[in-house]
């Protein structure tokens, strides 16, 4: 009997579960984490200020916690205080009862997405766009059920 190597690989291919959704977003996840340490910066930190400065409107703190909490799962009072530090640190600021990004929040934002573009080429390259896409999809409808159930649990 004869096997190819798309079957051979197909066969000793991992299988997409949790476990392997979770190890590979920590792995990345700790990639990011060391190249914001050297900027003084937390995961968090770099969330919410990436949703105040690629917001298509002014938003209000209300409106960034919302966001936030709902992308991260994170507690409001949690997301509150990271707002605090981020305007202690002065990469927010107040404008009336909006909150926009200072020079230096787009610098910081700027300076890690330089940092961080090489190395996620380096993880991301070499990967068949067909596979990117059917990953995405497999993504997206774990994000939707995940959420489903989130939603379930806590209402």
């Amino acid at each position: 009997m004869t096997t190819t190597a798309s079957a051979t690989a197909s066969a000793t291919a991992p299988v997409a579960d949790a476990r392997a959704l979770g190890l590979a977003h920590y792995a990345a996840r700790g990639v990011l984490e060391h190249v914001l340490a050297e900027h003084g910066m937390t995961f968090q930190q770099q969330i919410v200020l990436r949703a105040a400065v690629t917001a298509d409107t002014p938003q209000t703190p209300d409106d960034l916690i919302t966001q936030v909490q709902g992308s991260l799962k994170a507690d409001p009072a949690d997301v509150r205080a990271t707002l605090d530090e981020l305007l202690a640190k002065q990469l927010l600021v107040a404008d009336g009862a909006h909150l926009r990004s200072t020079d230096a929040g787009h610098e910081l934002l700027a300076a890690v997405g330089a940092e961080t573009a090489p190395i996620t080429a380096r993880i991301w390259g070499g990967i068949p766009a067909e596979d990117l896409a059917a990953a995405g999809r497999v993504l997206a409808l774990v994000t939707e059920r995940a959420n489903t159930e989130l939603a379930a649990l806590t209402a």
